[in-house]
């Protein structure tokens, strides 16, 4: 079982979403072929799934029906187990002399997102987290899950069976 958050999610709904790394829909997507054919489930937890429908705006409902359509996918809430795991990792972060409990740059808020779906990803029982996020990496690698960014994604297999260049009329 893998996590995605929002910043690799939004690949699956918007072929325009930017991204400095090349082909990033492909990547995601054979991602996705890849983990489907292992029988793996794809975790979306439901701060992550909030994200996404921000960027949605009246595309929400649509995205919602690709999540529904794709037995892959899983959505996963912020529940009373994941409170208290949110809460403890803070906790601990804080002993270690993080004030806020994470990174000093971030906001308290993206703190906190951060870490609750980070805190799902453990619930759940996740091997490894998808993100773009340099924090919410950190914070599953903290918990003892792989970490990946869009970059480390590879990409699919080009066909082996190219097309033969023809001219459009017949040699005279």
């Amino acid at each position: 079982m893998v996590v995605f958050d929002a910043s690799i999610l939004l690949f699956v709904f918007d072929e325009n979403t930017p991204s400095s790394v090349p082909r990033a829909k492909e990547r995601v997507e054979y991602l996705i072929d890849q983990l489907s054919a292992a029988g793996e489930k794809i975790v979306i937890p439901t701060p992550a799934l909030s994200e996404c429908l921000v960027h949605a705006g009246p595309a929400g409902p649509d995205y919602l029906t690709i999540l529904g359509k794709q037995s892959c996918f899983r959505v996963a809430s912020f529940d009373e187990r994941a409170a208290v795991e949110a809460a403890v990792r803070t906790f601990q972060a804080r002993q270690r002399g993080q004030r806020k409990g994470g990174n000093p740059d971030a906001s308290k808020t993206k703190i906190k997102f951060d870490r609750q779906i980070a805190a799902v990803a453990a619930v759940e029982g996740a091997t490894a987290v998808y993100s773009d996020d340099s924090d919410l990496r950190e914070y599953a690698r903290e918990a003892g899950m792989d970490a990946y960014q869009l970059s480390d994604l590879p990409l699919p297999p080009e066909d082996p069976q190219k097309a033969l260049p023809f001219d459009a009329e017949p040699p005279q």
